[in-house]
């Protein structure tokens, strides 16, 4: 199925306005956020190329987060954050719905329904459909994927300039073979996920 807007159409055919898709980025890696985003596109939307982030290179993506966030595209984004601490205190997937509930409240506007990749998240008193690879079949959710992606990217970026003996802006914070090597020859830093069973193994070997 191609990503279009064919869920966005059939809920603004119901009378259900504003439709936000819901996705995030970074539950996987041993160190940073976990990054989520939610947009609303406008009706008639349309952008080349537009699709789940993981199947873009990191040049498209940022020509795409550039295109979405830019102001003539008229696409409303919010983005929430849960850091690393927040993961190791309340668990990644706790984390990780704390940042969509954080996303879609940085929304200007709240969304009458959300679409979200993957599946339900309880923690939202919208409506809400649940899609299975859906940042592969709807624009909205797509949107979303690339914006979350991109911004916790430059964020790791970012962390390479205090951490760079860890390749973060290589590996995002993914436990590459070079990451988790990095790792028993420094131990953690202060970004790193103490509650991942590989960065927890590590760190009681340094301290």
């Amino acid at each position: 199925m191609p990503c279009g807007l064919r869920f966005e159409k059939h809920l603004w055919s119901t009378g259900i306005p504003l439709v936000a898709g819901i996705d995030e980025a970074g539950r996987g890696p041993l160190a940073g956020p976990v990054v989520a985003a939610a947009a609303v596109l406008p009706a008639e939307f349309s952008l080349r190329g537009l699709n789940d982030s993981k199947q873009l290179t990191e040049t498209v993506r940022e020509q795409l987060f550039d295109a979405l966030t830019a102001p003539g595209k008229l696409v409303c984004y919010g983005v929430g954050i849960a850091e690393h601490g927040e993961i190791d205190r309340l668990n990644i997937l706790r984390a990780t719905y704390l940042a969509m509930e954080r996303a879609v409240t940085a929304l200007q506007v709240q969304p009458d329904h959300l679409l979200i990749d993957g599946l339900p998240v309880p923690v939202f008193k919208h409506p809400q459909t649940a899609i299975v690879g859906g940042d592969g079949k709807s624009m909205s959710i797509a949107a979303a994927s690339v914006i979350a992606k991109v911004i916790r990217d430059r964020m790791m970026r970012k962390w390479h300039s205090e951490f760079p003996q860890y390749d973060f802006d290589q590996n995002k914070g993914y436990g590459t073979p070079a990451h988790l090597e990095r790792l028993q020859i420094h131990g953690p830093c202060a970004i790193h996920r103490r509650s991942f069973a590989p960065v927890a193994q590590t760190y009681f070997l340094f301290h």
